[in-house]
Order: structure tokens, then C-alpha cells, then sequence
């Protein structure tokens, strides 16, 4: 990723497009599993992760956000993912009618999750690029400084749905929790 753009850029998107080939492929054959799940947030987050962390040698006065951004995203999927599972749920993707507003749009409207997570993608991507290159110009601007302004937005709002993540499952887990200790108190 330090030495050639060109060659990372393309895996990067291939990356990207198997991944949202593979989860519906999976969802088509009704072959989705829990491992497949936790597999593909796995690669989710060390994909990004490799990324930010070679921001962060590109753009060392911003490390400090770039590592923010790799704690908030990786510890909150995590906890998510965990206390999906510990609730039983299939799918961390599935949501309670009557959880979070923010939530529910944001798993079952496919167009909003697709917008979300590939503007988060485009925006460290264009500030990957712009460090090589501005890339072709479009309507009198770099088209990589283009999609970095136009997709930074998304990539704020993605970090406060992946705070919300962490703040509802940590509700989740206290949840659990209260009723396991009540659960033993009966039984003892």
C-alpha cells in the first residue's frame, strides 16, 4: 500500500465488490452462516484497518483521528457482532422492529447500508489516492478530491452510527447480564 498505488487500489475494490457479492450470494442460497458473519466483518475491519494505518504514516499530522476512527469502528462492530449473538440473533443485520430508528433504516433500507458503507470506503480511499496523485480532473477539480469532499460526510455520519453500534449493545449486554444474575439468584 506505501509503494504502489495502482496494484493496492485494485485490490482494494476487488476486495470490496467480492464482499458485497459474497453476503448476497450467501442471502440468494440461503447458505448465510454465524461464521460466515464473523468472518466477514472480520475482513471487513482488517481491510479498513490496513488502510487507516497506512494513512497514518501518509498523513501523520491526522493519526490521531485515523486511529480514532479504527478504535470506534473496530471495538463497536465487535461488541455489536458479540451481543448479536449472545441474543440469539442469526444475523447482526437482523433488528427488532422496535429497536433504534437509526438501527432498523440502516439494516433493512439496502440502499441507505450500501450508500453508508461505500462512502466511508470512498472517502479513506480518495485520501489514499490524493497522496499519490489528484488523478483526472472533473468539472475543474481532482475527481479524487471530488469524492473525498462529497463522501467525508458520509464517513462522519458512519462513525456516529458505529458509536450508536457500541452505546446499544452495551444496553444490550447490561440486559443480559441483569437477567443471568437473576436468573442465578432464582436458581440458588
Amino acid at each position: 500500500m506505501t509503494t504502489n498505488h495502482v496494484i493496492a487500489s485494485w485490490c482494494y475494490i476487488i476486495s470490496a465488490l467480492l464482499d458485497a457479492v459474497d453476503g448476497h450470494a450467501a442471502r440468494y442460497f440461503n447458505q448465510g452462516t454465524k461464521f460466515g458473519a464473523m468472518l466477514d466483518q472480520l475482513t471487513d475491519r482488517v481491510g479498513t484497518m490496513c488502510l487507516l494505518a497506512t494513512l497514518c504514516i501518509f498523513y501523520p499530522s491526522y493519526s490521531f483521528w485515523f486511529q480514532l476512527s479504527m478504535a470506534i469502528d473496530i471495538s463497536c462492530h465487535w461488541i455489536y457482532l458479540h451481543t448479536s449473538l449472545l441474543q440469539g440473533k442469526t444475523s447482526h443485520k437482523f433488528i427488532d422492529m422496535s429497536e433504534n430508528p437509526i438501527m432498523r433504516v440502516y439494516y433493512t433500507n439496502r440502499i441507505v447500508l450500501f450508500v453508508m458503507c461505500a462512502g466511508n470506503e470512498a472517502f479513506y480511499a480518495a485520501l489514499y489516492l490524493l497522496y499519490f496523485t489528484e488523478g483526472p480532473t472533473f468539472i475543474g477539480m481532482s475527481l479524487f478530491r471530488l469524492v473525498m469532499y462529497l463522501s467525508a460526510p458520509i464517513a462522519f455520519v458512519k462513525s456516529a452510527i458505529s458509536l450508536l453500534h457500541g452505546y446499544i449493545s452495551c444496553i444490550n449486554l447490561s440486559i443480559i447480564d441483569v437477567k443471568e444474575r437473576e436468573k442465578c439468584v432464582k436458581t440458588n
